[in-house]
């Protein structure tokens, strides 16, 4: 064996065979589908190293793109451990810098200088608004980051400007596809580019110039790319341009991009047309490692056609599988494979491990969320007693909203944490501004307070005009209060005066609510504001300033999240409200309205506090949402919030999107190496009031051999209990709900619970008395609820009864948690 063999075989010594088959293949078309945790960057360093070494190619012939920058730094490193040398020449690099790099050197041909600029996200949503301003269009229907987002998407699927405008349904479509035209008109005229244009413009310069194409083909003898199944039409075009042996060819309209599908289908077919003649075939040598278990970004573009259909693309394509997982025990795996196997758009794996069982999933039913919080912190302080380490502990959530409850139980406790992802819930703009508004309300001398919010939502009152008012506020002594009394005096202009006594109306609305009317003097407040709750002051500052019917408007998807959070505001006021006003004074009714503000802004205060202490070299629990957790792993997982409408998410279930839900369920176990616990709870205040939940459906497809015994129960809405061995359980009932059916022994008569070792909520309850009542009530009953009031019983869903209440409409609720009052 010569030294460059020996070297080579060196590459392939602790992989397991699917790993060295895809290291050593031979060439063409490579499909590797990475099961989580599989050793995939191994696999792909290892295969760079593999064709160097081996001398198939040089460091500068190769080509690897990744999503990410961090991605890329780790594989350049890695690479260069195991070649022993600089990988100087190597192209490693995220699709957009790649492309960058390309246009750098070809933009002339597309009519832009070398110097071209290129906007990030705030650059491009600023120009979006000047251009949505231009067009007469209202911006705050018309936000600006949501055109931003739907200008992406047709840009990430190759969709000129005349293609968005054939395809413009409503009036909405048409005013963004407008905002397109301008948008990247003024782009074109500024010499630059945004990201989106990245992709587009190197696909339109590799359309248009087939011997830039081929210059770039003979320069790339291998491409490889991480992370398949997150890839967008217009990366796989730009992929296909580089590999593929006829490439379809079109040339794009100037300044509009190339126009289609890149995968064709869809409303986009026409746009390919037949290959150049007489081109040079390509070198096909593409190698592409993903999981399309993991594909959940399909509201950023991505489409997981790329990668269930490359054999479609690359008929002659090698599909290798690593289902050996390194990561995870097999009990974890168990669940993740049980979960995954109920999609049907897949590609059938089965994770396994050498690591041995492990410890049970554990799923547990809690009374409410706070019940949630809690028993997940209890958790937190056990394992850490037990030697894990905070920093190996997570809790992930389908939104950001459900951290809320966490992160109060987490301070309480006083351990640290950090949010992943995201901001830690009173630091979150659109909480700070409520909680801002009540600030100000409380104490109109705060001009930081009044600063933050007298423009928010926006009014048309710029920060020239605020600083008048605040200079004018200290040079004469006066609060922000007085000087909204009186705009002109601080010498702002007409339309400002205007907008200014407009937000003067607002607060003057929200002062009465809280201090109650003058009385005839002027002077005092009378005792409407007696009977006035934190949660209602909450609720009126977001409706009477506009700051709610604003996001309501939007369609900015980010906007929807931000509402969640001012539900949660508004949940956490309610549940400030029912602790009662110990410690409140005796005085008059306004000043106990204002008394429970100045306590409550205080708790938020010290909350807030609390959250920026640091706990020591222990580490810190992590919390985020399931797609920040993509490409993580923890020793202790805790998935919370799984109910029906929480997660999967209303807005899947309502769009038939329930795979790509179940696919980030899939994500969210395969993080867990050692102890995975997964919540739900019975009682929730998500969108207003507590309301009961059902589990999610997805806890009915885990496996029940990967539980511990108590789970079962916990995933159908029953009482969680344990005292039977596994193998004797019949399971055939539990969890499905509708069928009216409670667990049972084979062949026997129900259980008699009070023999049982109970658990209340999840944990123990000592009889039957305490185990809730699974009445059956009749469609048309009346009945009266604790919180709902009256109403009419629509129908019966197994153990959920439908009741139409008089107030607040319909409401599902669990029979055996509703207490529910028969009347008449």
């Amino acid at each position: 064996m010569n030294s460059v063999d020996a070297y080579a075989a060196e590459l392939l010594e602790g992989l397991n065979e699917p790993q060295r088959h895809a290291v050593q293949h031979p060439g063409g078309p490579l499909l590797v589908i990475a099961g989580a945790g599989s050793g995939k960057t191994r696999v792909l360093t290892h295969r760079v190293a593999y064709l160097v070494r081996s001398g198939q190619c040089g460091l500068g012939e190769i080509l690897a793109v990744t999503f990410t920058n961090k991605a890329a730094a780790e594989l350049r490193h890695r690479v260069g451990d195991l070649l022993g040398r600089s990988t100087r020449g190597l192209w490693v690099a995220t699709f957009h810098s790649a492309c960058a790099r390309i246009l750098r050197v070809e933009a002339e041909k597309l009519g832009y200088t070398r110097q071209f600029t290129i906007y990030d996200s705030d650059d491009s949503k600023r120009l979006v608004k000047r251009c949505l301003e231009a067009e007469g269009a209202d911006t705050k229907r018309f936000t600006p980051n949501a055109v931003r987002n739907q200008i992406s998407d047709h840009k990430n699927r190759l969709r000129s400007v005349e293609q968005a405008q054939d395809l413009a349904a409503g009036h909405y479509d048409r005013t963004v596809a407008d905002a397109y035209a301008a948008y990247q008109k003024q782009l074109v005229a500024n010499n630059a580019m945004d990201f989106d244009d990245l992709m587009g413009r190197t696909v339109d310069l590799f359309e248009r110039y087939p011997d830039v194409r081929e210059r770039y083909r003979r320069a790339f003898k291998h491409v490889l790319v991480d992370e398949y199944q997150d890839t967008n039409p217009a990366q796989y075009r730009f992929l296909q341009l580089l590999c593929m042996d006829d490439p379809m060819h079109q040339a794009g309209p100037s300044g509009g991009g190339t126009g289609r599908d890149a995968k064709g289908g869809g409303e986009d077919t026409n746009a390919l047309t037949a290959p150049l003649a007489g081109e040079e075939p390509g070198h096909r040598n593409l190698m592409v490692v993903g999981d399309d278990a993991q594909s959940i970004y399909g509201f950023r573009s991505a489409d997981i056609r790329n990668i269930l259909d490359f054999e479609d693309d690359f008929p002659d394509a090698e599909v290798i599988k690593l289902e050996q997982n390194y990561r995870s025990t097999q009990h974890i795996l168990d669940a993740a494979n049980g979960l995954i196997g109920h999609n049907s758009n897949q590609r059938p794996k089965h994770l396994f491990t050498e690591e041995g069982e492990g410890d049970e999933v554990r799923v547990r039913a809690m009374q409410d969320d706070h019940a949630e919080a809690r028993w997940v912190v209890s958790e937190v302080e056990r394992l850490a007693g037990e030697g894990v380490p905070l920093g190996e502990m997570a809790v992930l959530y389908r939104t950001n909203a459900l951290s809320r409850a966490i992160e109060t139980s987490l301070t309480q406790a006083e351990l640290d944490y950090q949010v992943i992802g995201g901001v830690r819930f009173f630091d979150r703009a659109e909480v700070k501004d409520a909680l801002s508004y009540l600030q100000w309300l409380h104490n109109p001398a705060n001009t930081v307070a009044f600063a933050r919010v007298v423009n928010r939502p926006r009014r048309g009152i710029g920060d020239t005009s605020v600083g008048r008012m605040l200079n004018h506020a200290a040079s004469t002594g006066v609060t922000p209060l007085e000087v909204i009394a009186d705009p002109a005096a601080a010498g702002l202009k007409t339309a400002a005066v205007k907008a200014v006594g407009a937000f003067a109306e607002q607060i003057a609305e929200l002062r009465e609510t809280l201090f109650g009317a003058p009385d005839e003097a002027g002077v005092g407040g009378t005792a409407s504001g007696s009977d006035l709750r934190v949660a209602d002051l909450v609720e009126d500052v977001l409706r009477v300033t506009g700051y709610r019917s604003e996001l309501e408007r939007s369609e900015d998807p980010q906007d929807e999240g931000r509402l969640e959070n001012l539900d949660q505001l508004h949940a956490y006021a309610e549940e400030f409200d029912a602790e009662g006003t110990a410690g409140a004074g005796e005085g008059t009714g306004s000043e106990d309205a204002f008394h429970a503000l100045d306590r409550f802004l205080q708790q938020t205060a010290l909350l807030s506090d609390a959250d920026s202490k640091a706990n020591g070299p222990e580490g810190q629990v992590t919390l985020m949402t399931l797609h920040n957790a993509k490409g993580l792993e923890y020793d202790a997982v805790f998935l919370v919030g799984l109910e029906d409408g929480i997660f999967p998410h209303s807005r899947a279930i309502d769009s038939g999107e329930l795979e790509e839900e179940r696919r980030l369920a899939y994500v969210g176990i395969t993080r867990a190496r050692r102890h995975l616990a997964i919540t739900w709870a019975r009682r929730r205040a998500m969108y207003g009031p507590p309301q009961s939940q059902v589990p999610s459906r997805f806890l009915r497809e885990l496996p029940h051999e990967a539980l511990d015994e108590t789970s079962p129960e916990a995933m159908s809405g029953q009482p969680s209990f344990g005292g039977s061995e596994r193998g004797r359980r019949d399971f055939s009932q539990i969890g499905r709900i509708g069928r009216g059916s409670s667990p049972s022994r084979p062949g026997g008569p129900p259980r008699d619970l009070s023999s049982l070792g109970l658990k209340r909520g999840s944990d123990l309850v000592s009889s039957k008395a305490d185990a809730p009542p699974a009445p059956t009530w009749q469609p048309g009953q009346r009945v009266r609820h604790v919180k709902f009031d009256t109403g009419e019983v629509v129908r019966m869903d197994g153990d959920v009864v439908v009741v139409h209440f008089d107030d607040v409409g319909e409401k599902r609720l669990i029979a055996g948690f509703a207490r529910l009052e028969a009347l008449g």
